[in-house]
């Protein structure tokens, strides 16, 4: 059942059989709990085993798949906390996919750590490097793992019956038995490898495929080169040389050198081809750089975090340079830093007046300018709340100069005073300020600029939102209390194309903003303006930059629909990064294309004086509604939801559109009892859609409850503009947006012009 490619590929391996051996290390988790455990890498090459010495038989594990990076040295803030005990050469830390906290370990030896940093990086890489089959192979040997009880290699009846509840199957007993006979093929009473996986194979037999397979084949039993031609021309609405995708497609899943010879595919292919990348609904042409990336920054929506440095909630959440380093990690290409004075003349970051922990602005900084270009090139936006005194602004300004060097972006490009925004392309590799500035741009070429100078310095002053939510408590009136202080030289030099500047309305902005000015918003604010008048907040956001944030309202760092703040054009839409949910899943999803990269277009529409306003989507010149079609056919092993062992889940799907007001809407399938592993619905959603170029298509699966409310089991968000039509596979994501395969369901995408 092992993949043989695999295993060959890593068995030789000297590190790995030194993990596989195992190894004494310390678990790190403050300058005061470093405890030894025993680590050990499993015989399945896939599963890392871990235990203390004193907890008896009680262990954890944890999957390489689970696994997103390895870092080495003091690559922590508490691997830096202890860098005086231990060298760098020792330390390595483990970064866990989504929203799960990092594993930091302290080796005996520098040649350990670095036998277990190679071999990891090795399992990674070739986890990343399996085929469909070996990715396949791959789970069928985790679930016999988990089903051989008593570890013989064998199942025998009760273990399959307990598989299935762990699967999400229910099945009757008759049922389960006659398959257990069929693949019992030694007649031994108990399944062995190949039996486990016959077995498993009748388990998941996908008759929804096969009605399409059967569908499109001549003689039923396989696809002829032609026949797959007309699948994908007339069924999958592919373009392009349908001749040669058809031959790539045969050489690239058709597990059959025979039915390759014969230039074919048999169901086996044609069900690898429908799992695989190629056959998902998010369109593999736009996962890459697809678009103009020469376009001034105002044209752009960018990936933008909200106090990044907060790990939880805002008002006893822990602060950390970790959350800087995931969002960067994420192509989040704006961030946040609260800046507050601090003792020993160190400027320091924390979400002000509330009990929120406090970290260095210098270890900030450093985080940033190790992390900011390794997921995307494109620049990054500081976005600085200041409330420093004039002296730890000077500092500030020393630590971004010595600590960024070249990649602090400190003159227009050209050293000539410039008519608009550059653009990322023009800006790959640099670091831009956003703060407060003294003077203009213009001025700078003036060299008229004072020593220092009297301002309001915070742009993101809450007063107006804490006003609107009436919340009047002492604590909060203390914390917003307007100051006027001095701000210093050597800061305002850091500011070239993001000077913050108070908003007055929509007309003064025309006639006397500059296009370097950055107007920040909080979501109730820009509600009201997009209200009252969303063509001009659209006509303003294609001349310069706009922030948008949460309100100060929000104290458990929930996140506002930042698709309304979108469809007016709002660039810098910032979200807590650290909480899940239907905002993150929609910005994950909006940002997902364009290689992640943190940067995605804008339509024309709103980059173009022409007047658009999304409350009357059908008046803009180039109109065209759609109507979006999408049959639910089926759902492959969802995850379990109960911890209950003979809870199985009552899967429904909704979809949901998100976009202009009028495109706002969420249909539903029926619920199907007591089948997580292969539900099938066979429902037809419909939606009409008037400006597809901002529509969002999110699909939630949920656990029905008919007594409470129902429990999420996965998600997948994308843009519509990006979905491949035909029949489709969207492979699920958890909470926390990671994945969590073979989860998925089966559908069928129509999108047809309305007539």
């Amino acid at each position: 059942m092992d993949s043989t490619e695999s295993v060959l590929r890593i068995q030789g391996d000297d590190n790995l059989q030194s993990m596989l051996v195992g190894t004494i290390m310390r678990k790190i988790k403050s300058r005061t709990w470093k405890k030894q455990r025993y680590f050990k890498l499993q015989d399945d090459f896939m599963t890392i085993w871990y235990k203390s010495k004193k907890a008896g038989n009680t262990h954890s594990t944890f999957s390489v798949s689970d696994l997103e990076a390895i870092r080495e040295g003091h690559q922590s803030e508490v691997l830096l906390s202890i860098a005086d005990e231990f060298p760098a050469d020792r330390c390595f830390t483990l970064v866990f996919r989504g929203r799960r906290g990092n594993l930091d370990l302290v080796a005996e030896s520098s040649e350990e750590a670095q036998s277990w940093v190679r071999g990891m990086r090795k399992l990674i890489e070739n986890l990343e490097n399996m085929g469909e089959r070996e990715k396949l192979d791959q789970w069928i040997g985790d679930w016999f793992k988990k089903a051989d009880k008593n570890n013989d290699g064998r199942m025998n009846f009760k273990e399959v019956q307990d598989l299935l509840k762990m699967m999400n199957v229910d099945m009757n007993e008759q049922h389960a038995h006659r398959l257990f006979t069929t693949a019992d093929k030694s007649q031994t009473g108990t399944l062995e490898d190949d039996e486990f996986v016959l077995f498993y194979k009748m388990l998941t037999q996908r008759d929804d495929v096969l009605r399409v397979f059967q569908e499109f084949s001549f003689d039923g039993q396989k696809l002829s080169k032609r026949d797959l031609e007309d699948f994908l021309r007339d069924e999958q609405l592919e373009g392009g040389d349908i001749q040669l995708h058809a031959k790539q497609l045969i050489e690239c899943y058709e597990p059959s050198d025979t039915a390759k010879l014969l230039n074919a595919m048999t169901f086996d292919g044609f069900l690898m081809y429908l799992g695989s990348v190629e056959g998902s609904i998010f369109n593999p042409q736009w996962l890459g750089i697809f678009q103009d990336m020469s376009q001034p920054l105002c044209h752009y929506f960018i990936s933008s975090s909200h106090n990044t440095y907060l790990m939880e909630d805002q008002l006893r959440g822990q602060s950390s340079v970790e959350g800087y380093i995931r969002g960067l990690s994420r192509g989040c290409r704006c961030v946040e830093v609260d800046c507050w004075d601090g003792a020993n003349g160190e400027p320091i970051v924390y979400h002000g007046h509330t009990f929120t922990s406090k970290i260095l602005f210098k270890d900030v900084v450093t985080a940033v300018g190790n992390y900011a270009f390794k997921a995307s090139e494109y620049p990054v936006i500081l976005s600085i709340e200041n409330h420093c005194g004039v002296e730890q602004q000077r500092v500030m300004a020393q630590h971004l100069n010595h600590i960024l060097g070249d990649k602090l972006l400190k003159s227009t490009l050209d050293g000539k005073a410039p008519s608009r925004l550059p653009s990322p392309e023009d800006l790959k590799g640099k670091i831009l300020l956003k703060a407060k500035k003294i003077g203009g741009l213009e001025e700078s070429f003036n060299e008229m600029a004072e020593d220092s100078q009297t301002g309001e310095l915070s742009d993101e002053d809450e007063v107006a939102d804490i006003e609107e939510e009436n919340q009047h408590r002492e604590s909060v009136r203390r914390m917003v209390k307007k100051s006027k202080q001095r701000l210093s030289n050597e800061l305002s030099d850091c500011v070239v194309y993001c000077k913050s500047v108070h908003f007055s309305n929509f007309k003064h902005s025309r006639i006397h903003s500059k296009f370097y000015e950055v107007a920040s918003f909080t979501e109730s604010k820009a509600r009201k303006h997009l209200r009252e008048a969303g063509a001009d907040f659209v006509h303003h956001n294609s001349r310069q930059l706009t922030r948008i944030y949460p309100s100060g309202f929000r104290t458990d760092s929930s996140n506002f629909n930042p698709q309304e703040m979108w469809n007016v054009g709002c660039q810098i839409v910032a979200l807590n990064f650290q909480t899940a949910g239907e905002g993150m899943d929609l910005n994950d999803g909006l940002f997902r294309q364009n290689n992640s990269c943190g940067y995605v277009l804008k339509p024309r529409f709103m980059r173009e004086a022409e007047k658009f306003d999304p409350e009357t989507p059908h008046e803009r010149e180039g109109y065209q509604p759609v109507v979006l079609t999408i049959q639910v056919i089926s759902g492959q092993q969802l995850p379990k939801v109960n911890i209950k062992e003979d809870s199985i889940v009552d899967p429904l799907v909704r979809v949901e559109i998100h976009g202009v007001p009028m495109d706002q809407a969420k249909q539903e399938t029926r619920y199907i009892d007591n089948n997580g592993f292969n539900p099938v619905w066979y429902d037809t959603l419909c939606f009409t859609i008037h400006t597809p170029e901002l529509a969002m298509v999110r699909f939630v699966v949920e656990d029905y409850d008919k007594t409470s409310r129902n429990d999420f089991v996965g998600q997948y968000t994308l843009p519509l503009i990006c979905m491949q039509q035909g029949y489709r596979h969207i492979h699920l994501l958890s909470r926390d947006g990671t994945g969590i395969p073979p989860s998925s369901l089966f559908v069928h995408v129509r999108v047809t012009e309305l007539e």
